[in-house]
């Protein structure tokens, strides 16, 4: 995709019209063996499917599907990946203690058009050679994604320019809903959307379902696209995942719309979006 030797364009424009930092070209992640690597996909699938299981349980379903493994290692590779059990705990979520953390809107509010809610989250992609980071911005309404990007860092930058790039492109939304995590929690995260008159919301402690619509966004994009593929770069995989997510807008029947796409619904409704 990116082509180093290139006669006219030099590797910081190839990156800018992929809109892609430079740095992800030129960084090199620490990778997993690749007995771990295949491991930790396994470990991805499973949780897609069961997502109530913790190290404990990860362990021993493991072991009956003939792996050997011990639950320190399993452990390991699920905090690498970002994942816990989905079930009401202590300290599920953990943002940064000097960082505010905003209350939950959403709970019996009537979501009715688009752009009334946004809703924020971040996953785990497994690669060879090293793990990315997936953020994306959906319509509650629509289901439309908005804007996503990818990252070999877990900071609150990539998550920035995303939002920006969503609402430079659709208008704001009247509520803003992500996690606690320390990313979303950040001023470099916050204080642009309150500045923006966007109302905050945060998903509870270890209620991971208060973002419902992103969690079955990342289930469909895991089934549908990442797990029938493997990438060989990030460049690749931005590549692939943007033809994805053109076609989960725009050619993808969905059932809320009665068999009709995101893109159309989101089209179709936008005169009576918010901050448009």
């Amino acid at each position: 995709m990116i082509e180093p030797a290139h006669p006219k364009l030099p590797v910081t424009e190839q990156c800018a019209l992929l809109g892609l930092p430079r740095s992800s070209y030129y960084h090199r992640g620490q990778s997993e063996s690749n007995a771990n690597a295949r491991l930790m996909r396994v470990i991805d699938e499973t949780y897609l499917a069961y997502p109530f299981f913790g190290s404990r349980q990860m362990t021993l379903w493991l072991r009956r599907q003939g792996h050997r493994v011990n639950r320190k290692r399993v452990r390991r590779l699920m905090r690498v990946m970002g994942l816990e059990a989905m079930s009401p705990k202590p300290n599920l979520s953990r943002p940064h203690r000097a960082h505010p953390v905003y209350p939950y809107l959403l709970r019996e509010l009537e979501v009715t058009r688009p752009n009334q809610v946004w809703a924020m989250d971040i996953t785990y992609l497994p690669m060879p050679g090293g793990n990315i980071c997936l953020c994306a911005i959906i319509d509650w309404h629509t289901r439309y994604v908005l804007a996503w990007e990818l990252s070999n860092t877990l900071d609150a930058s990539f998550c920035v320019r995303t939002v920006q790039r969503a609402i430079a492109q659709h208008g704001a939304p009247e509520i803003f809903n992500t996690d606690q995590g320390c990313q979303f929690t950040a001023a470099e995260f916050t204080q642009p959307l309150l500045a923006a008159g966007i109302k905050l919301s945060m998903d509870g402690k270890g209620r991971c379902l208060d973002n419902v619509f992103v969690e079955r966004l990342w289930r469909t994009v895991k089934y549908e696209e990442l797990y029938l593929k493997s990438y060989g770069s990030l460049v690749d995989a931005h590549a692939q995942l943007d033809t994805y997510f053109h076609f989960y807008n725009e050619r993808r029947p969905h059932t809320a719309h009665e068999g009709g796409t995101p893109g159309e619904a989101y089209r179709a409704l936008a005169p009576a979006a918010i901050n448009q």
